[in-house]
């Protein structure tokens, strides 16, 4: 097995993995999402007139719709199917109703989903200086062959790899630095838990390590696929993926200078 994947199990299962790993992925709530103070004045009014057609296209118009049904998507794709489905509106305002204004504001205002924040984070701790080096522009990145992290939006990452390595694999990449002198590429995942949207993260981490370029591929992924079992991604690192470069952010730093 890849040394840094069996370095990275064995971290998981015998360190203060999490406790660790809450430096690179901080996932703390955002706060309460804010709500328009006028629109929340139009949704008061109707909530207190009974507007049914009124109350659910103000709460339409909000990021967080205060309850979850399976057709309030399509209620926000379609304002006209409001005008044609009022039992479908009645019912679901009769919940808005036996809920009360306190709930739905509280409902509304939630902080967005950790997973949805996750995406930042592996930027902002190497941003940190947590790999020993600050990351560097374009500019800089491309005029020497010093070690170094290339920092840049996604789209300057990937103008990197297609002009440099001739990378043509349509997902993005989270890192790209060099050290010793040989170029690294990468995506950094935090698979939070096993199956479906989960899955796919991993498999698009695993595609990319799979291209065939001039480079140090890696996978730099954290989380439940280090834990011993039966589970299909600790199946796959040790087993079909063992000699690819799967890793924890943990042990990254290592990794890259001892290239």
């Amino acid at each position: 097995m890849n040394y840094w994947t069996e370095l990275s199990i064995e971290y998981a299962s015998q360190k203060s993995y999490l406790d660790d790993l809450f430096q690179v992925y901080p996932t703390i709530p955002e706060g309460i999402r804010e709500i328009n103070q006028e629109r929340w004045t139009n949704i008061e009014r109707a909530f207190e007139k009974k507007n049914n057609d009124l109350l659910i296209r103000e709460l339409l118009k909000l990021d967080l719709f205060p309850i979850k049904d399976s057709y309030i998507a399509y209620l926000k794709r379609d304002g006209s199917a409001i005008d044609r489905n009022p039992k479908t509106i009645n019912r679901i305002c009769g919940r808005l109703y036996e809920m009360g204004l306190d709930k739905i504001f509280e409902r509304c205002s939630e902080p967005k989903e950790t997973n949805r924040q996750i995406g930042p984070l592996f930027r902002r701790w190497l941003n940190s200086k947590a790999l020993g080096i600050e990351p560097v522009s374009y500019e800089e990145f491309t005029s020497n062959n010093n070690d170094a992290i290339l920092n840049g939006s996604d789209a300057q990452l990937m103008k990197f790899a297609n002009e440099f390595l001739k990378y043509e694999h349509p997902k993005g990449l989270d890192f790209v630095g060099r050290f010793n002198g040989k170029l690294v590429i990468g995506e950094a995942k935090f698979l939070t838990d096993f199956g479906g949207h989960q899955n796919a993260q991993f498999n698009d981490a695993i595609s990319t390590i799979m291209t065939d370029i001039k480079a140090v591929k890696i996978a730099i992924l954290d989380g439940v696929l280090y834990i011993k079992g039966n589970n299909k991604m600790y199946k796959d690192i040790t087993g079909k993926y063992k000699d690819l470069n799967i890793m924890s952010s943990l042990v990254l730093r290592e990794f890259l200078y001892q290239l």
